[in-house]
C-alpha cells in the first residue's frame, strides 16, 4: 500500500510540473539551459582542474619552478569556467524564480476568479479560512518544486555527462559512481515516500489554523461579549499545536535524511581515493585522471541535492494542486446570456416571479435538500413598491437573493420587463438591479471610494445625490474629511445606520431600475427610513417621478404603510397580498405578524429616544444608537 502510495504521489506530482512545463515552456528553457550550462562547467572543471594538478602543479614541483605561461593559461581556464557557471546559475535562478512568482500570481488570479464565479450555495459550504488556504498557501504549495525544478533537471543531463566522462576515464571508477548515483535516487524516493502523508497533514493544518484564526477574528465582537477569549484562545491553541506537531514531524524526517543526502556522495569521493590509489599503482590512470574524478564526485554532492529537494517537496505540491484544483474544478456556476436591457432609455423595471421554486443543495452529496419556496409569483409593478412580509424562515431573503440573481429557481422562472434573468449578461443585470442586504458591508477605504466602486461616470456630484437619497449626506459632511474619510475595516468608525445609509448610497449611485431591499435599514431610526423610502418613490430631479421599483422586505407597520402592495409569505409560499389596510382585515396571521413587531418596536421605543443622537440610560450613561 504504501508502494502504491508513493508511486501514486510520484506520477501526480509529475503531472504537476509537467503543467508547470507546459504554461511556461519559455521561462523554463531559459532556466534549464543555465542550469545545463553550470552542470556542463562543473565536468569541465573537474577536468581542467585535474589537468593543472597532474600536468601542471606537479611537474612545476618537481621541477622546482612554474612557468609564468603555463600558469598563465590555467588561470585563465580556470576563470573562464567561472564565468559560465555564473552565468549558468544567474540563468537557472531567474529563470526558475521568475517561473514560480508567475506561476503562483496566475493561479491565484484563478482561484480568485473562480470564486467570484461560483454561486453563493458553493460558498455557503465552505469556510473563509479554507477559500484564503486555498488562494495562497495552496497555491505557493503546490507550485513550491519549481524553484529547484530546472536545477535538478540541469543536474540529470550533468549526471549523464559525469557517467560517460567515468567510462571515458576508467571502467573501475565508473563503477563507483554507478553504485552512488542509483543510491541517492533510492534514498530520495524513500525520502518522498515517508515525507508524503506528513505534508498532505500539515498543509491540512494550515487551513484548519487559518479558518479558525479567521472566524476568531471576524466574531471579535461576539467574543468579547461573552466572554470567550479563553475558549477561542485555546480551540486556536490546540489546532495550532497539532500543525506545529505535523510540521516538527515533517523536520525531524529531514533531519534524519537530510545527513544521508550529504554524506553518500562525501563517500562516494571517499571510495573513488580508495579504487582510484589502486589502479594509479596499476597505472591503470594517472594522477590527472584521479583527481579530476575525485573532484567530480565532490562539487556533485550539492547539485544532485536538487533532486532530493523536487522530490521531497512533490508530496506538498501534491497536496495544494488538489485543494487548487477542487476550486478550479468546482461546478455550479451560473452562466450569462447575452440580452441585454438598457438602464439608460427606461425607467423603472417591472419585476415578475412566475411559478418559483427553490430549494438550497444539501450540505452532504447523499442528502437531499429542503425545498424554501414553491409556487411563488408575484409582481413588482414598474415604479411601484412593494413590501414583503412574513415569519422568520418564509424564504423573503431568498426571495430578495433571487431577484437579482444570487441564485437560480429550481423551476419557473424570475424576469424583468418580461426577460428572464437567466438570458441576461452580466453586465445588464448589474446595471439594471441592485440589493441592499440585511447586513452591511464596508470597505476599508474612504466613504468616495465605498460609494463610486471606480464604476464609470460615478463623480462626486452622483456620489452627493447617492448620499442624499439615502438621508446619508448630513453626517457625511460632518466627517472630519467628508468623503475623503477612511471608514475602517468593514466600517468599524461608523454606526450601524451610517453603514446602512452608505450601502444604500452605494445601491442608488449606480441608478438602478430595480432596488431590493432586504431589511436594508432595520438599524435606522423610523423617521429617516421613512424620509429615505419616501425620496425613493418620488426623485427630486423630477417631482412625482419613482427613482426606481422597490421591492422591500420590510418589519416596521411604517415601512409597510409605505408600499403600494404587500405579499404576505409563509413557509415558502405567497399566502396572501394586497394593501396594508386589505391584509389587516383579511389575514389574521398578518396581524398577528405585524403587532407583534409593533409590540417590539414599542419596546425599544420605551428603552431609546430614537430622535436624538443618544439614549440616556438609568446609570446615567450615553450609548450611541445611531449617528
Amino acid at each position: 500500500m504504501a508502494s502504491r502510495t508513493s508511486r501514486d504521489v510520484l506520477s501526480r506530482g509529475l503531472g504537476v510540473l509537467r503543467q508547470a512545463i507546459r504554461e511556461q515552456p519559455r521561462i523554463f528553457t531559459v532556466a534549464v539551459v543555465g542550469s545545463v550550462l553550470f552542470g556542463g562547467m562543473i565536468i569541465v572543471s573537474a577536468r581542467v582542474v585535474g589537468s593543472v594538478i597532474g600536468e601542471v602543479a606537479l611537474p612545476a614541483i618537481e621541477r622546482g619552478e612554474v612557468g609564468a605561461g603555463t600558469l598563465a593559461l590555467a588561470a585563465t581556464a580556470l576563470f573562464g569556467i567561472s564565468v559560465l557557471r555564473v552565468a549558468g546559475i544567474f540563468g537557472r535562478r531567474l529563470g526558475a524564480g521568475y517561473m514560480q512568482y508567475r506561476l503562483q500570481a496566475s493561479y491565484r488570479r484563478r482561484v480568485t476568479r473562480r470564486y467570484l464565479e461560483l454561486p453563493l450555495s458553493w460558498h455557503h459550504r465552505n469556510s473563509t479560512g479554507t477559500l484564503l488556504s486555498n488562494a495562497n498557501s495552496d497555491v505557493e504549495a503546490a507550485w513550491y518544486p519549481i524553484a529547484p525544478l530546472p536545477f535538478a533537471v540541469g543536474t540529470l543531463v550533468m549526471l549523464v555527462g559525469a557517467i560517460v566522462s567515468l567510462f571515458a576515464t576508467d571502467w573501475a571508477l565508473a563503477l563507483v559512481g554507478l553504485a552512488v548515483f542509483p543510491a541517492l535516487f533510492a534514498l530520495n524516493v524513500v525520502y518522498s515516500r515517508r515525507m508524503a502523508p506528513r505534508q498532505a497533514r500539515a498543509q491540512r493544518l494550515r487551513a484548519e489554523v487559518s479558518g479558525i484564526a479567521h472566524e476568531s477574528f471576524d466574531g471579535a465582537l461576539v467574543v468579547k461579549t461573552m466572554g470567550r477569549e479563553a475558549q477561542e484562545t485555546a480551540r486556536f491553541a490546540g489546532r495550532a499545536g497539532e500543525l506545529r506537531d505535523s510540521l516538527i514531524a515533517v523536520g525531524r524526517l529531514r533531519g534524519v535524511f537530510d545527513p544521508l543526502l550529504e554524506t553518500l556522495p562525501s563517500l562516494g569521493t571517499l571510495a573513488v581515493l580508495v579504487v582510484g590509489a589502486f589502479r594509479l599503482r596499476q597505472g591503470a590512470i594517472s594522477v590527472t585522471e584521479l583527481v579530476s574524478v575525485a573532484f567530480l564526485f565532490t562539487v556533485l554532492a550539492f547539485p544532485v541535492r536538487a533532486i532530493g529537494w523536487v522530490l521531497a517537496e512533490l508530496p506538498r505540491s501534491v497536496a495544494g494542486w488538489d485543494r487548487v484544483r477542487r476550486v478550479l474544478d468546482a461546478t455550479g456556476e451560473m452562466p450569462y446570456g447575452q440580452r441585454v436591457l438598457d438602464p439608460a432609455s427606461a425607467g423603472p423595471a417591472t419585476l415578475t416571479f412566475s411559478d418559483v421554486h427553490f430549494s438550497y443543495p444539501p450540505a452532504e452529496a447523499h442528502q437531499t435538500g429542503a425545498q424554501v419556496l414553491g409556487e411563488v409569483g408575484f409582481t413588482v409593478p414598474a415604479g411601484r413598491t412593494v413590501a414583503l412580509v412574513g415569519p422568520t424562515g418564509a424564504g423573503k431573503s431568498t426571495i430578495a437573493s433571487l431577484a437579482v440573481r444570487l441564485v437560480d429557481p429550481d423551476s419557473g422562472t424570475v424576469s424583468l420587463d418580461g426577460v428572464d434573468v437567466r438570458e441576461l449578461t452580466a453586465a445588464s443585470l448589474a446595471g439594471t438591479v441592485a440589493l441592499v442586504a440585511q447586513v452591511p458591508f464596508v470597505f476599508d477605504d474612504t466613504v468616495r471610494a465605498n460609494i463610486a466602486l471606480d464604476r464609470q461616470g460615478i463623480d462626486d456630484e452622483a456620489v452627493w445625490a447617492a448620499l442624499r437619497l439615502a438621508e446619508a449626506d448630513g453626517f457625511v459632511a460632518a466627517l472630519p474629511d467628508g468623503l475623503d474619510t477612511m471608514v475602517g475595516e468593514r466600517g468599524t468608525s461608523l454606526s450601524g445606520g451610517q453603514r446602512q445609509r452608505l450601502t444604500l448610497a452605494r445601491a442608488l449611485a449606480g441608478r438602478p431600475r430595480l432596488l431590493v431591499l432586504d431589511d436594508a435599514t432595520s438599524a435606522v431610526d423610523p423617521r429617516v427610513e421613512a424620509a429615505i423610502l419616501a425620496g425613493l418613490r418620488s426623485s427630486t430631479a423630477e417631482p412625482g417621478v419613482p427613482v426606481a421599483s422597490i421591492l422591500v422586505v420590510a418589519y416596521r407597520r411604517a415601512t409597510i404603510a409605505l408600499a403600494d402592495e404587500v405579499i404576505y409569505v409563509e413557509q415558502g409560499r405567497v399566502v396572501a397580498r394586497g394593501t396594508h389596510t386589505e391584509l389587516l382585515a383579511t389575514v389574521p396571521g398578518y396581524v398577528d405578524l405585524v403587532t407583534a413587531y409593533e409590540q417590539a418596536e414599542v419596546d425599544r421605543a420605551q428603552e431609546s429616544s430614537y430622535g436624538d443622537d443618544v439614549a440616556p440610560l438609568p446609570s446615567g450613561l450615553e450609548i450611541e444608537v445611531d449617528r
